[in-house]
């Protein structure tokens, strides 16, 4: 099972990649969860994020300061 992780403040960009994501997953056959990563903290444990929201899958930050459409993250998954 793979985790996305939607790094993000809890502003409406991530809001929106998060809900992205879960459709990403209920859609494709790619076994899946979504978590949220809203802690300053916690987000500074991820290399290479350069700008909020950002998507990482199973910790390898993907895509960072955008929002992505449910076709490109279903793209990521795989």
């Amino acid at each position: 099972m793979k985790t996305i992780q939607v790094l993000g403040s809890g502003c409406a960009k991530c809001k929106k990649l998060a809900a992205n994501a879960e459709r990403a997953v209920r859609e494709s056959a790619v076994e899946g969860q979504v978590v949220k990563v809203q802690e300053i903290a916690a987000m500074l444990t991820f290399e290479g994020v350069r700008a909020l929201p950002a998507l990482a899958i199973d910790g390898e930050v993907k895509v960072c300061g955008r929002v992505l459409d449910v076709k490109e993250i279903k793209a990521i998954l795989g």
